[in-house]
């Protein structure tokens, strides 16, 4: 199938705020693609590639093309993902200079139209409106089958470019392959999630009593164990197993011989409090073993398991929560298992949550006692609360939206000040928080301080418009983190508008060294962003 293809179903989608008409857009789609060429399109639909990272950031795919576009449509799905395979596989001296090179020539081959959707595709910024549930909807529409019978295939199975290939590869027999997906030992199910709350009085004020979890602020793992096989995913479902040796080493020594668990990997200071976020997921990410002394390599990641889903023949995913967890603390070590209370009482809740920041944790997370493992879900039975961390900023710019949001200006750049240049550092982007009365607030205003001034008040496509750095907006975040991709060296950890505050200046805003302030604070004393 070309490309040309799915890019105009992709437009179609991103020009429709129905969902109705988006899932029919899809699913026609879907069923004239060849049967290997579909998890090509649904990953590129959904605004991923096949391969998830490949090495190609945002400055290679903005960069202007030395190539004038092709002036018709040539390149196939099949030729594209295979393009971006070799991208990635590229390694070595002059790696950059060799991902540049083949990405350069496949936009040779490229439309105007197919460059556009390819340039969004590789940031990371489709935005069309395409989520999962409704790309969901549109493989049951395509394969003719009712939409449970895909989610809960997708929920087990993990990867839903595949469950999509296993519903549209035979018609026929749609319905008996996607019931055949189960949770099998040896492959990645998609993670249960957590809903959130403000605070611990809200959360069992849902669930209780209840057991409650640190919260701790690493890198979530699903562990495999079949004999002495042993692999390790993330939450994206990236296999990691050679780059943590500590970590199955561990699930080595458990009283099993089949298990699946999941829980969270953390780098840890000395004295057993966290290192911050980004350091543990630099150590995720390396490619070398720990104890080399190869810099983050040479830092231990140390698992804590907060819940088993498959113990020895016996899938446990429809089980009371406290009863895998009870199996989990008779086969692990105290030392792997997540810390946790049961309790209805607020104040000991509360104690908790305090000892559990006071640690360097995340806050916590409240677990109905009796809550199955809804995989790849985000229900009412797990709940996670934090404490919020709030900034005064001001925006810099903001994006057309897609799909629902078209229209409006949504994506905001957000800066905050500097004193001693008297400019506006940018700390990253956000979207979330933004009501329907918000979003047509906003969109006016910054078109009133749109610099340069913008022409229409109607969207000219995918873009930003730049304002006036002179409207401040009160934002919450999780966390700071170091950043090479902007000014300052930092970023916020999601962010969200909170409210705008026409009560202050620009002048009012935050510095960039508060939100430093607040990095260090995170961090080991002595290191820099």
């Amino acid at each position: 199938m070309l490309l040309d293809e799915l890019v105009s179903t992709s437009a179609v989608v991103a020009g429709t705020g129905a969902r109705r008409a988006k899932i029919e857009a899809i699913a026609a789609l879907l069923s004239r693609v060849p049967p290997g060429q579909v998890p090509v399109a649904v990953a590129f639909l959904s605004g991923e590639l096949r391969q998830r990272q490949i090495g190609v950031g945002y400055a290679s795919v903005s960069a202007p093309q030395a190539s004038p576009p092709a002036a018709a449509a040539s390149l196939t799905l099949a030729e594209v993902d295979a393009a971006f395979a070799a991208i990635g596989a590229v390694t070595g001296p002059g790696t950059q200079a060799g991902r540049r090179e083949l990405l350069a020539a496949l936009f040779a081959r490229a439309t105007e139209q197919e460059r556009g959707f390819l340039s969004r595709l590789l940031a990371g910024e489709l935005r069309q409106g395409a989520q999962e549930g409704v790309m969901t909807e549109a493989i049951a529409r395509a394969a003719g089958v009712p939409a449970d019978l895909v989610r809960r295939a997708h929920q087990l199975g993990g990867s839903l470019p595949e469950v999509a290939q296993a519903a549209l590869a035979d018609p026929d027999r749609a319905a008996e392959a996607l019931r055949a997906v189960t949770l099998r030992v040896g492959r990645p199910t998609r993670p249960m999630l957590a809903a959130s709350a403000p605070d611990v009085a809200a959360a069992l004020g849902k669930v209780s009593p209840a057991a409650v979890e640190w919260k701790i602020d690493g890198v979530r793992i699903q562990v495999h164990r079949h004999a002495d096989q042993i692999r390790v995913w993330t939450r994206t479902l990236d296999d990691i197993t050679a780059r943590v040796p500590e970590i199955t080493s561990a699930v080595q020594g458990l009283d099993a011989t089949d298990v699946v668990l999941d829980g969270e990997a953390v780098a840890l200071f000395p004295d057993g409090r966290p290192r911050p976020f980004q350091v543990t997921a630099s150590r995720a990410a390396t490619r070398t073993a720990p104890g080399t002394g190869d810099g983050d390599a040479s830092l231990p990641l140390t698992p804590f398991f907060f819940d088993l889903l498959h113990l020895d023949g016996t899938d446990l995913i429809d089980e009371r929560g406290e009863d895998r967890f009870a199996r989990l603390t008779a086969i692990a070590p105290a030392d792997l298992v997540i810390p946790r209370i049961v309790t209805a009482d607020l104040a000991e809740a509360e104690a908790f949550f305090a000892d559990a920041v006071a640690r360097g944790h995340e806050g916590v997370v409240v677990k109905s006692l009796g809550n199955r493992y809804a995989a790849g879900r985000r229900g009412s039975e797990w709940i996670k609360v934090k404490p919020r961390h709030t900034l005064d900023l001001v925006i810099l710019a903001a994006e057309w939206g897609h799909g629902r949001r078209r229209g409006w200006l949504s994506n905001l750049h957000l800066g905050a000040r500097d004193p001693d240049t008297g400019g506006m550092v940018m700390l990253g982007k956000t979207f979330k928080g933004l009501t329907d009365e918000m979003l047509t607030w906003q969109t006016s205003r910054l078109l009133d301080l749109a610099d340069p001034p913008v022409a229409s008040r109607e969207p000219a496509g995918w873009g930003v418009v730049r304002v006036r750095p002179e409207l401040v907006v009160e934002i919450a975040f999780d966390g700071v983190q170091a950043s090479p991709r902007y000014p300052g060296g930092v970023a916020l950890r999601f962010a969200r508008v909170l409210r705008y505050r026409e009560d202050k200046t620009a002048a009012e805003a935050d510095t960039i060294s508060a939100v430093r302030a607040l990095w260090h604070g995170q961090d080991d004393p002595g290191s820099e962003p």
